[in-house]
């Protein structure tokens, strides 16, 4: 749709250009005490005037990142493009600015569909009050199509089961989940527990670290048990389960040792 919007304003500036030229190179005085200059200093001036400025602003709202800031959607080539998980590398302002919101180059590792990894790259008009958030690290669903990885665009649809699925399954291609406590989580009973206990074993997995924890949990009806739990985070992860920390946990009431816990990615 871009392509088409701009194609159709150039094509609409050359015409104005063009026909204006035509006039003014054909046009004959009605008199011969007409200046020469009527023929160019007329009303159709406005023409190439107005067609010029429809080309900026055309070329300006149409830029990337920038309408789908302003309609709230992907754009039309990466709309059903695959689901990828994005790693900010950096973020940097481009210059670009709509109603004072800057516009940001983003650098991303990003894993795809299928696990494969590559650079890329997304600009995205991005509101000030958000403007910390995107900060080296910061996990984001991206659109990417396949053979031309170079350029993406931060997931707009809003469907936070497919990018929920995207992550558990590269999770568990890292090796730091498996199917069985996904399992626990989409269907055991949501507690919550405190954290009583913490080391580090020292394993690291695909640059998770793997922690033991011992946790209090109470049940739904109050009554508590406690059990240890082994799981790999983030480093950045670790400070959400420090000791004395209350944390999300799913558990099954027929195997109440089987506990996960449930953190933010970007906590």
């Amino acid at each position: 749709m871009r392509t088409t919007v701009r194609a159709g304003a150039v094509a609409f500036a050359a015409f104005a250009v063009g026909f204006y030229l035509w006039h003014g190179f054909t046009y004959r005085t009605a008199s011969p005490w007409e200046p020469g200059f009527v023929a160019w200093l007329n009303g159709f001036l406005a023409l190439p005037i107005i067609a010029l400025t429809t080309v900026v602003m055309v070329f300006a709202f149409t830029g990337e990142g920038v309408l789908s800031a302003l309609t709230g959607r992907n754009s039309a080539e990466f709309r059903n493009g695959l689901l990828g998980l994005g790693t900010v590398k950096s973020a940097r302002e481009t210059g670009l600015s709509v109603n004072d919101q800057p516009q940001l180059r983003i650098e991303f590792s990003v894993e795809g569909a299928h696990g494969e990894m590559f650079d890329s790259t997304a600009k995205m008009i991005v509101p000030l009050a958000e403007l910390a958030l995107l900060r080296p690290g910061v996990v984001l669903p991206v659109r990417y199509v396949p053979g031309r990885t170079d350029k993406v665009e931060v997931d707009r649809s809003g469907d936070s089961a497919s990018a929920q699925r995207a992550m558990n399954e590269s999770l568990i291609r890292k090796g730091v989940t498996t199917r069985t406590k996904l399992d626990i989580a989409g269907r055991g009973v949501a507690a919550q527990a405190v954290v009583q206990s913490l080391s580090v074993p020292g394993e690291i997995r695909n640059g998770y670290a793997k922690i033991d924890l011992g946790l209090a949990i109470t049940r739904p009806d109050g009554s508590t048990f406690s059990t240890h739990v082994e799981k790999f985070l983030p480093p950045a992860g670790v400070s959400n389960v420090q000791v004395g920390r209350i944390v999300q946990v799913h558990y099954l009431p027929e195997n109440e040792q089987e506990v996960v816990i449930a953190i933010p990615l970007n906590a």
